[in-house]
């Protein structure tokens, strides 16, 4: 078989797989289509402009920091009207201490906001990434795979040492608990940006 047609054999495959593992939110999910029993959402902060943190960052000040802006704010809201569609309430929720993280976690309406510095970002502090991400690990491993759901709202670099999915601002990761420093992937969740 030609390079070419093989290269776009993968593309259609690819695409075909992320088409089904995706919901959108203004397609929202059928009750039934998601069992909330150990179901772990492991979600991107909403938008909020920028890259990284600005040099002056500090972990309590949210002035030092990229915050959510009007289109954020109103996908975390969106995020929240989605999950609550998923019957995945009641949920723990836990989030990185960044402001962003948190403005999201709680503008999704679905619990109790909790702090977890294993969710925290190390964008400029690479050398903390694999002890951070065995320490998240060692967290998943201890949530039952017939618990409640939880709710993970952290950043892009957290979400793809853990997954290997690059996740969008306001995207989250389906996973499903099974005793393992290691859940199984299951999906996708999309919002997609209100501007």
């Amino acid at each position: 078989m030609p390079k070419l047609v093989r290269r776009r054999s993968l593309a259609v495959a690819i695409a075909a797989i992320l088409i089904v593992f995706s919901v959108s939110a203004n397609r929202a999910a059928p009750s039934a289509a998601v069992d909330p029993k150990g179901l772990i959402v492991l979600m991107r902060h909403a938008e909020a402009p920028g890259v990284g943190d600005p040099p002056n960052f500090r972990l309590r000040d949210c002035a030092t920091q990229r915050n959510l802006d009007a289109s954020g704010r109103e996908q975390a809201r969106r995020a929240g009207d989605l999950l609550r569609t998923m019957n995945s309430l009641p949920a723990a929720v836990y989030s990185s201490q960044w402001c962003r993280c948190l403005e999201t976690a709680q503008l999704l309406e679905i619990g109790p906001v909790q702090e977890l510095p294993v969710l925290n970002s190390f964008f400029d502090r690479r050398e903390e990434q694999e002890a951070q991400i065995a320490s998240l690990r060692r967290f998943l491993a201890g949530l039952p795979a017939d618990g409640a759901p939880v709710v993970l709202v952290t950043h892009q670099v957290v979400v793809t040492a853990l997954t290997g999915v690059f996740p969008a601002s306001g995207e989250a990761v389906l996973l499903r608990a099974n005793g393992t420093g290691d859940p199984a992937i299951e999906g996708r969740i999309t919002v997609e940006d209100p501007k």
